[in-house]
Parts: structure tokens; sequence; C-alpha cells
């Protein structure tokens, strides 16, 4: 359940709500300057202070945002892509000024910058080095922090995009494939790393058509890891994912309608083997989640499994022969699209040629001519329509937010030790030019209050800026 907005004070109170409502594990998003890793107070961040996620500029931030919360007693998840590896090193830093041991810390860190080539664009550095970032986060993650998951390869950004469900599989099962190549020429064993690799996948409205993504995902996971990547823990070969409900099926009109779209969205989920899932909130087309929303979004989950028997058994709809035909068809359908990866050099040539992101815009295309035919309807939208304006209570984050936390980061700055913030950004930036796993270097400059646009700037420095070179 995602439960940031705003200030990290605001946040952490929203986070203490869902834990004494039932949630067990707290997952944040953060806003688009922090995505982009730029100060607050920053003229590229200006007008965007919380506006789809809680801020976070230093250390200070994260100890406010997890103030009181168990660390090593809940898992967290972290919307975080870019930036990743700096935003873990401070949670990381807040954990053990704590006093808790990090291998006892639980969670993931989204980190899959492939996808933001592909669909979201929130990359910054070209992809070579972005890549080496994160494989930087999975090898430390492998050594010290065996619980977490240093990264979710993620096709729920793709299918946001406008790709099919075909696509959606098929770009993410390549981009976790290419994942593991890295590791591999990291020298990470595949039995080491492979069983903390997660998955975040769309739930779209197709009902059967995502259960049976799901159940192809898993199977190509296995065979692959199994047949390509000669793994030998079967742990390696499990599919691990979680899964969030289409935000760009909630419509802003008759949102109430929202609510439904939602609980049968999480019902696919469930039925298809998601092991975690988030329900999105009814009012999402119209601002960020509002507490009731929220709760309410929480509550779905909760009747799903509690109520209806679903989780009784696994895979209950194994079997169908309708579910089996379009599971075989999912599956035919990813390969064909390995098979057209592969042949352009893999995914980065892949992204560097604009063939995945045209692949994307096509269906996208193709989608909306079908929905201005009629020939898909969308109650509320396209067909079944109300004039009524509905009464939506709009969550709204106030200027003297942004004004507290610019205060407090440029308290940061003035009482931190400047000389000791310059040796470890120096010490960094070494690391940065080299080999050097860049991890515990942005551990130790987290811990003096460096900033997130601080580190950033290092690696701008180092690994420059990406421009794509393709067009339409």
């Amino acid at each position: 359940m995602i439960a940031g907005c705003g200030t990290a004070e605001d946040t952490n109170s929203r986070f203490k709500y869902l834990l004494e409502n039932g949630q067990t594990g707290l997952s944040v998003a953060f806003d688009m300057p922090t995505l982009y890793g730029y100060y607050t107070d920053a003229p590229q961040a200006a007008g965007e202070f919380g506006k789809c996620g809680v801020a976070v500029s230093s250390l200070a931030d994260m100890e406010l945002l997890f103030d009181e919360i168990p660390l090593d007693r809940i898992t967290t998840s972290m919307t975080i892509n870019s930036p990743a590896a700096i935003i873990w090193a401070m949670y990381i830093a807040a954990a053990e000024k704590r006093g808790a041991q990090i291998d006892k810390l639980g969670g993931t860190i989204q980190n899959d910058i492939l996808k933001e080539y592909i669909a979201q664009n929130e990359y910054i550095f070209p992809p070579e080095p972005s890549m080496r970032l994160v494989v930087d986060t999975m090898e430390f993650a492998t050594r010290y922090m065996p619980q977490w998951n240093p990264i979710s390869i993620s096709g729920y950004h793709i299918r946001e995009a406008g790709a099919t469900a075909v696509q959606e599989l098929a770009f993410t099962m390549a981009d976790g494939f290419e994942y593991v190549r890295w590791c591999l020429e990291r020298g990470l064993d595949i039995d080491e790393f492979a069983p903390r690799l997660s998955f975040f996948f769309n739930v779209d409205n197709y009902f059967f058509e995502e259960i049976a993504k799901f159940r192809a995902a898993r199977k190509i996971w296995a065979n692959e890891m199994k047949e390509t990547f000669h793994a030998s823990n079967p742990r390696s070969m499990w599919m691990r994912t979680h899964a969030q409900t289409a935000g760009w099926t909630l419509t802003a009109q008759q949102p109430q309608n929202n609510v439904v779209r939602v609980a049968l969205q999480a019902l696919a989920a469930v039925l298809g083997g998601t092991q975690s899932l988030h329900t999105n909130s009814l009012d999402e087309a119209w601002a960020l989640p509002s507490v009731d929303a929220a709760l309410l979004a929480l509550r779905t989950q909760q009747i799903i499994a509690h109520e209806t028997g679903v989780t009784d058994t696994v895979d209950p709809l194994g079997g169908s022969y309708y579910l089996e035909t379009l599971t075989s068809q999912v599956e035919e359908g990813a390969y064909g699209y390995f098979r057209r990866i592969e042949d352009m050099g893999g995914v980065i040539n892949a992204i560097e040629t604009g063939f995945l992101q045209r692949e994307i815009a096509d269906a996208a295309y193709h989608y909306q001519l079908e929905a201005d035919r009629k020939e898909r309807i969308t109650v509320g939208v396209n067909e079944y329509v109300s004039e009524k304006t509905p009464d939506i209570p709009l969550l709204r984050v106030d200027r003297a937010g942004e004004e507290h936390h610019v205060r407090r980061l440029n308290e940061v700055r003035r009482r931190r030790d400047g000389r000791d913030v310059k040796e470890k950004l120096n010490a960094l930036e070494e690391a940065a030019r080299g080999s050097r796993n860049t991890m515990p270097l942005l551990v130790e400059a987290a811990k003096s209050y460096a900033t997130l646009g601080e580190m950033m700037d290092v690696f701008r420095e180092v690994f420059g800026e990406y421009q794509p070179s393709w067009g339409y």
C-alpha cells in the first residue's frame, strides 16, 4: 500500500495508521525531484514537491520517514530507480544508526533501470553505467542482506505506457534475463543471487488473460533459469512477484466504479499466483489517494484474502481448457519477442534503436482507436455516461510542507561536517571511476548527511546524462 506524499512527517503518520489497521509491509513512492535525483530547492524541481510521493533529500528525511517504525520487523518496498542505490543507502544508514542489523532487514527496491528507458523515461545516466549501479546493489544484497530483494523487475510501467499483456510479459522477462547476464559477468554465481530476484506485474481488466500472463511468466522463468542459465537451486527457478492493479484503467468519470475494477483485477492477480499485491485507490485518477480511499483499497485485499477462499489452493484454474490455451498463446508470443530482441543484439540495443518503445506506442495507438470506435467499452467513459460531476475529496500538498522540508535541508547542510562530506564524496567519485562496488561508499556518504543531489552529481559528473538518439 503506497502511503507517501508531501513531507516525511506526513508519510510517517500514514505508515503508522496503516500498520495499526493490519498492513504488514510498507511501500513508499518518492516525489519527482527525488526520482530524478534533484535537491528539493533545485530550479528543476519547482512545483513538484510531494506531488507523486514523499520527498527525501538526505538521511535526515529518511530518519523522519521511518521514525518509530520497527525496520527489522517489517518489510519496506521503495519505488525508486535511477537514484535507487542512494535511497537504499540512506535506508540502510538509518537502520544502522538505530542499531538494526542489516542482514535482518527485509524489503525491495524497484531499481529496474531498463524499464525506464523502455517506458517510464525516468532515466538519468546512459544504460551501461546505470546497469553497473544496479549490479552493485545486487552484489551488495547478495553478500550482506540476504532478506532483501535488490530489484523488482517491472512490467507494471511497460503496461501503463500502453503495452499489451504479451509485450508486458516479454519485455519484462527479457529485462530479467539481461540483469542475470550482467550479474554473471560480475562473477556472481546464479544460485547466489537469483533466489532474491523479484518481479512486478500490472493487472489489467481482461480477467483470464491476466491470469494466463502470471502462469506463463512462472513457466518461462523456471525454464530459462534451469536450461539457459543452469541454476540448480529450485529457489532460483521460482518466480516471486508483486502485482499492482492497473492505474491507467481507473477513470475520473464515475470514480466509484474503480472500486469494482480494482477488486476484479486484484482477484485475477490472486488466481494467477501473485505473492504480493497492491490495490489502487478509487480516487487515483483525481489526485494522490486520500486516507479513506487508501483504507478501502486495503480492505479490498483483506476481503479477498479472508472471505472468498480463493487462497485455499495453488493455481485453482489450472486445467481449464480456455485458460491453458491462453497461457500457451501468451508464452508463445513472449518467445517470439525474445527471438526478435536477441536478433537485434540484446535488450540494450533494442532500447537504443527504439524498437521496444515503438512497439508499445503502436499498441497504445491501436487500443485508443478501438476505444474511439467503441470496439472497447469503458463504463462511464465511452458508454453508460453520466453528466453528474463526482464529489471527490482531494488530497492536496500545501506549500508550507515544501518550505518546511527546504528549511530542514538547509539545516542539514549547515550542521554537518563539511570536510567529512567532501571526503566521502571524493571516495565515491573514485569508486565510480573505477570498478569498486559503490554501495559501501554510498552508505558512508549517507551517514555523513551528504544529500541525494550531491551524490547524484558525482555520478552525473562521472557517467554523464543519457540522451536517446532514436526517434519515432
